[in-house]
């Protein structure tokens, strides 16, 4: 019996589109509807792309700029991957940047000026999310 409720189903509803189309083709546009056709393509981002910026060969001797978000794990993150980064390349220097906004866009409209001149500086930046 299960097997036949979905057969039936799909019978019944193809019965009904048969019914709905020669309905309509017979009266042409009785109903009134209207339909609108929509193009499956997103439309185009008028900002050209970009590629991204070009990786450092090494991190021997670059300073290494550590943005660390709002979250309160983010720090103690950032303080292990500077331990770890100390260990790999010692003659390395990190710099951390802790944003205390809630999204990176707001912390860098609070002080844009303190974090451009920071950003500039780096030579790599290792963004840190507490999650």
């Amino acid at each position: 019996m299960r097997r036949f409720v979905p057969i039936a189903a799909m019978t019944v509803m193809t019965i009904m589109a048969i019914i709905s189309y020669s309905g309509c083709s017979s009266a042409g546009n009785a109903s009134g509807s209207e339909y609108e056709v929509l193009s499956p393509w997103a439309e185009v981002d008028p900002i050209p792309l970009r590629g991204i910026s070009p990786r450092v060969d090494t991190l021997e001797g670059k300073k290494i700029g550590l943005f660390a978000n709002f979250k309160r794990a983010a720090v103690p993150i950032a303080n292990e991957v500077e331990k770890r980064l100390k260990e790999r390349f010692p003659d390395s220097e990190t710099n951390l940047y802790h944003s205390t906004a809630a999204n990176v866009d707001e912390s860098v409209e609070q002080d844009a000026a303190k974090f451009e001149a920071w950003a500039k500086e780096m030579d790599a930046v290792v963004a840190v999310v507490g999650d």
